[in-house]
């Protein structure tokens, strides 16, 4: 017998485990530049890793998701996790043995290991949390992605706790910390193993695969695509870096991450009152220009050196911004493409996680260095000459760049001459690299006036039902006050 119920939950755990595995890797960073000697580019690189996998895997489980099925999909996504961990840790025996360039391909394919497992969870949960609660997809998809900020806040707070000469009760090995996201991979592998699991919503309805293919000759589901991309960058882009950024702003940069998860963990327990009121494409446009402005508002409190309580106040913004982007994004490709199934919503994830991680995690490292160096020969090309990286780094078609060397700015002292202008120089580009990113989600938010002004003129944003025979139907959503959801989901409970 299925229940509902520890299903949902397993998929919660899911984003759990993926969340704290992100938390306390964009904490270790500055942990992995001193030990190792990379720049801010190869950082980028390593945390683009620990994305880039996962868009490969959303696209790939996704073309046949709906014929093996959600549960041999996460057994498998289970055993990816725990393989990753295996390859993270001998990231420091390697480095003895071998050098920083082997170092850098165990880390960076440890990660990518990592974001394999995360993208076959995602091509799993999506679909299976739609067909679960096919009136409220919206609702429970942000629901269910609150995982993924409810992992961030854990794996923010042991960072907070255990990571480098600032954890708070002591410092341990950065591979201790790392390894905490078994705990919740664990617990769902357990579950996935003892639980039946329902067929897919198209599946069910009988939907061919050639008539979810069709589904993407819809220009609509094209535009949410290249949408989505944005969203990628924008969020996860970000939230690689904001830890590492804000480091040497704040005592201890993770907290930031954590306060922002919290708002996201909360807020997204309340997508559904809000999508009855402004429907998903109004909340979308919303979100995208608060993040807009809280992105930057953080690079200019940033550049200015003010006061820690503007920071929050950037933050909060920037936060509740983020929050309801990424499920919404789903929820909306579920509620007008349900014949796509999980082929439509496992091209939006990894067309998401795809971006993050070839453009957004690198590209933001690359901005950075590149105005960090630019300030620093503006302020000592002498200082500049003596923390170089011996090599050049490329993001794209852009012009090479010879960032900082990481190890060697580790090692300044607050007494050394040159270490003011450094330290000015990396927080110019820490800045200008935020400023800059806030320009996607204020592209996202002309995206989204576009799609509300295209729905207005077909009559309104409705939901679409797949009927008897596969055919489909538009309604109204349902059900329509937040009463009714929290009677069905206490429905569901018992």
């Amino acid at each position: 017998m299925q229940s509902t119920g520890k299903i949902f939950w397993a998929s919660f755990l899911t984003l759990i485990a993926a969340g704290m595995g992100f938390a306390v890797r964009s904490d270790v960073l500055g942990e992995w530049a001193a030990a190792f000697g990379f720049t801010q580019t190869e950082l980028g690189q390593i945390t683009g890793g620990g994305l880039t996998g996962m868009a490969f895997t959303i696209i790939g489980f996704s073309l046949f998701a709906d014929r093996i099925g959600y549960k041999a999909i996460l057994i498998g996504a289970f055993l990816l996790h725990v393989g990753s961990a295996a390859l993270t840790l001998a990231a420091t025996p390697v480095f003895e043995s071998s050098g920083k360039a082997a170092t850098y391909q165990c880390l960076y394919w440890g990660m990518f290991m990592f974001s394999l497992a995360n993208g076959m969870c995602e091509a799993a949960i999506n679909p299976l949390v739609a067909t679960l609660y096919p009136k409220q997809k919206t609702h429970y998809l942000n629901i269910l992605h609150a995982g993924w900020p409810g992992g961030l806040i854990l794996g923010g707070l042991l960072a907070y706790c255990f990571v480098g000469d600032k954890g708070v009760i002591t410092k341990l090995r950065w591979e201790i910390p790392m390894l905490f996201f078994l705990i919740p991979t664990l617990w769902y592998g357990v579950i996935v193993l003892k639980e039946k699991f329902p067929v897919s919503e198209a599946r069910a309805a009988g939907v061919k695969f050639s008539e979810m293919l069709a589904e993407f000759a819809a220009p609509v589901l094209i535009f949410l695509l290249i949408l989505h991309a944005m969203v990628g960058y924008v969020e996860l882009g970000t939230d690689s870096w904001i830890a590492n950024i804000m480091s040497g702003f704040i005592t201890n940069g993770v907290l930031l991450l954590v306060y922002t998860a919290g708002l996201m963990f909360v807020l997204r327990f309340f997508a559904g009152p809000i999508v009855e009121r402004i429907n998903p494409l109004g909340l979308l446009f919303v979100s995208a220009v608060l993040g807009a402005i809280g992105l930057f508002m953080m690079g200019s409190v940033l550049a200015s050196s003010t006061s820690v309580g503007l920071i929050l106040v950037a933050a909060t913004v920037y936060g509740i911004g983020k929050t309801f982007l990424w499920p919404t994004m789903l929820g909306v490709v579920g509620e007008r493409f349900p014949k796509g199934g999980a082929l439509a919503m496992g091209a939006m994830g990894g067309i998401g996680m795809l971006s993050a991680g070839v453009l957004g995690g690198p590209g933001i490292g690359y901005t950075q260095d590149v105005n960090t160096v630019r300030k620093l020969e503006e302020l000592s090309p002498a200082a500049y000459k003596q923390v170089a990286s011996e090599q050049e780094n490329r993001f794209l078609f852009f012009s090479p760049v010879r960032g900082l060397d990481g190890a060697t700015v580790a090692k300044l002292e607050p007494n050394n001459p040159i270490y003011p202008d450094v330290r000015a120089a990396e927080t110019y580009g820490k800045a200008r690299a935020l400023q800059i990113t806030a320009a996607i989600p204020a592209a996202m938010a002309v995206g989204y006036l576009l799609l509300l002004i295209y729905f207005r003129a077909i009559g309104g944003y409705k939901l679409v039902e797949i009927g008897p025979g596969g055919v489909e139907r538009e309604t109204s959503h349902e059900p329509s006050a937040a009463e009714a959801i929290y009677k069905d989901s206490r429905a569901d409970q018992a």
